[in-house]
């Protein structure tokens, strides 16, 4: 496979894979043959005015040592943790291996304030947050497992950052595209982002579509999987003009 993480994202793609959802992603993945692209686990915080969707940007903890992991590091505005949030992009989510250990948190209120600030798209982590209230105010989509008190420099040492890492048990390059909503966050790999974009977005409109019709008393067969009568009349109801026998 050739690598696709520098090549430009379609801002299109993008914007039919947020009309479309985790659950109708998910399902154009297995279409291909991956069914391990879900991080499953992970609550949603945060305030957002929109679903999440946007590149990956990478950090990865390995196991803290106590002679190491000292409260000075902090010191450091290189620290990687610190240096991660400061280079995120407009646009991007930061994703943290967080090795799903959460007695210490991965991040806190003030180190997402600043990724909101920076324009962000969101946070995920496998791990935990402290300063949870604030979290939750803020106008930027964050997963985690939930909250913790203790920092982070208890139990995670930040090692490397835009390097490949497991996050809730699925693989992240730099570059997939995280999506997330209320049922929680999907990876795609940068280069089928264009290949089930358009199809994640016709699959949801017909499922709206299929949705009302179970609402209104339609049994599921015939109507989910729709049959070909179903098929013409969502046909007739998406392009009203056009002649359907």
């Amino acid at each position: 496979m050739t690598d696709s993480s520098t090549t430009p994202l379609d801002p299109d793609d993008l914007g039919a894979l947020a009309e479309a959802g985790t659950a109708t992603v998910t399902t154009q993945l297995f279409k291909l043959g991956l069914r391990n692209t879900f991080l499953a686990g992970l609550r949603t915080y945060g305030r957002p005015t929109r679903r999440m969707v946007g590149e990956a940007f990478t950090l990865r903890y390995i196991p803290a040592r106590e002679d190491i992991d000292v409260l000075d590091v902090f010191d450091d505005y290189d620290h990687p943790q610190r240096l991660a949030v400061e280079s995120v992009g407009p646009g991007q989510v930061l994703v943290v291996d967080s090795r799903n250990e959460g007695r210490a948190a991965s991040a806190g209120h003030i180190l997402l304030t600043r990724l909101a600030a920076r324009h962000a798209a969101g946070f995920v982590t496998d791990g935990t947050l402290r300063d949870i209230a604030g979290i939750d105010e803020l106008p930027m989509p964050v997963y985690a497992t939930g909250p913790a008190a203790m920092t982070n420099l208890a139990l995670h040492h930040a090692v490397d950052m835009q390097l490949p890492i497991g996050c809730a048990g699925v693989a992240v390059y730099p570059g997939d595209v995280l999506l997330g909503d209320a049922d929680g966050v999907v990876c795609v790999p940068r280069h089928l982002v264009a290949v089930i974009a358009n199809p994640a977005r016709e699959q949801e409109e017909l499922e709206a579509f299929l949705q009302q019709r179970v609402a209104g008393g339609a049994p599921l067969r015939g109507t989910y999987p729709p049959d070909e009568a179903t098929l013409r009349a969502y046909r007739a109801f998406t392009r009203p003009s056009a002649a359907v026998s």
